[in-house]
């Protein structure tokens, strides 16, 4: 049985994001004064007493709202409520009872969940304040004050969390899990993507740049194989970030990627590989992440014989550093070739995972070294006396060499060409760390 869920709901800006890094222990949700910051469903575990949940922040719920992202926030924040365990109904000591807190209270009442109504932002120890036994006329029985931004009542609130909690449960998602980062610039698609492979509209989808500020895990299972699937905030670039909210959804953005095992680096197809599509797909090289490009927004392409192609040679002429991965074409909107999506995560996957014997490795350098001679310099050629694997994802050989300073980037090169012809290795950049060995000239 998969970990219980607590989802965190209440109006905008009463603190749900505070207690949530705050219990998490990680800045993963946004804390700022702006009301409505966390727009997405925040996914993380918590472990407390031995027990183990999934804690979900959620956009706050502002019932009436006409605006756009307001009513896909209370959609957001509706289906958290729907899939979850225990509900904290969190409200703002310091605003008091707000017409907006009953219409929520209505709202939860009728999910039939267990109900933790937390009143926060009590910052002093003691007696309870008189004003907050207002919020008793939200029908919802006994009530427990914290202050989420001084750490006051936390402890208290995890221990009836636990109390209210379904039997069974506490499963991690295990080794067998592939995490997938689906990362690129603003309005590429990468929400519309991930709602269409889930089946559901688990991001909210807007034609307004940068609609996703956070990164959002969502856990998926086809047949026996295991995906985490991070959507991202778009990529800035920095002259562009003007607001703090905005540089944290940078930071996430780059974070997605160095816990990802997978990258989507996804290239809106109208716009054609931009200088920062270069810099996400360059940062997820540099991290030695296995990646697929995924060229979205295909349908809207007009097409002629070989286009497809030579959209293909386009992309690798700008990201020279990345020719190793698999370019796919695709529609998030129509869903044109996504299903294909699984089978390239799974390959790029094992190619990042494979193990080369130490035997067959050195056979390989040898060959090289006898068609191509090493550098040399001032009379001092390179001499590799042998090398070894020594580590997977990325695949990453350790060489032991007469000369650091021999070891040109054009041979390293040659090396990891031969590497790619023998075993393949598509997807997966390949790493080389040398080391001298003078004693054994």
């Amino acid at each position: 049985m998969a970990k219980p869920i607590v989802a965190i709901v209440g109006r905008p800006n009463v603190g749900k994001s505070t207690f949530f890094n705050h219990v998490t222990g990680k800045r993963i949700s946004i804390v700022e004064s702006t009301p409505g910051v966390t727009r997405d469903r925040i996914y993380s575990e918590v472990e407390w007493r031995g027990s183990k949940f999934t804690l979900i922040d959620t956009g706050g719920i502002e019932p009436d709202s006409t605006d756009e992202i307001k009513r896909q926030m209370k959609t957001q924040a509706e289906i958290a409520i729907e899939t979850a365990d225990v509900i904290l109904f969190m409200v703002d000591a310091r605003q008091g009872l707000a017409p907006g807190d009953k219409e929520i209270a209505d709202i939860l009442r009728e999910s039939g969940k267990p109900i933790i109504l937390v009143v926060n932002k009590v910052d002093r120890v003691g007696e309870t304040p008189p004003d907050v036994y207002e919020f008793y006329g939200l029908g919802l029985g006994d009530f427990i004050t914290i202050s989420s931004e001084h750490g006051l009542g936390i402890g208290d609130l995890l221990d009836r969390i636990l109390d209210r909690l379904p039997p069974g449960g506490d499963e991690d998602y295990g080794e067998d899990v592939i995490k997938v980062a689906v990362v690129g610039k603003p309005n590429v698609g990468k929400s519309l993507l991930v709602n269409r492979i889930l089946g559901e509209e688990r991001m909210i989808v807007s034609n307004v740049p940068g609609t996703t500020r956070d990164a959002v895990d969502s856990f998926l299972q086809v047949g026996e194989d295991k995906y985490i699937f991070i959507d991202t905030a778009g990529i800035r670039r920095k002259s562009r970030i003007t607001e703090n909210i905005e540089r944290y959804s940078n930071i996430r953005s780059w974070t997605a990627i160095e816990r990802a095992d997978v990258c989507l680096v996804m290239i809106d197809a109208c716009e054609g590989v931009t200088e920062q599509d270069s810099r996400i797909a360059g940062y997820a090289h540099e991290q030695g992440k296995a990646s697929v490009i995924v060229v979205n927004k295909w349908d809207l392409v007009e097409k002629t014989t070989g286009t497809m192609e030579e959209y293909r040679k386009k992309v690798y002429d700008r990201l020279k550093f990345m020719t190793y991965a698999p370019v796919l074409f695709i529609s998030a909107k129509t869903g044109q070739r996504v299903p294909r999506l699984f089978e390239l995560i799974k390959y790029v996957m094992d190619q990042a995972s494979m193990r080369i014997s130490t035997g067959m490795l050195n056979d390989l350098v040898n060959e090289a070294v006898a068609m191509v001679q090493p550098p040399a310099d001032r009379g001092k050629r390179l001499k590799i006396f042998y090398a070894t694997q020594s580590s997977v994802r990325p695949p990453t050989y350790i060489v032991f060499i007469n000369n650091m300073e021999l070891m040109h980037y054009s041979y390293e090169r040659y090396l990891e060409n031969r590497l790619r012809e023998s075993f393949g290795f598509e997807g997966t950049p390949i790493r080389f760390i040398y080391k001298e060995k003078k004693n054994m000239e």
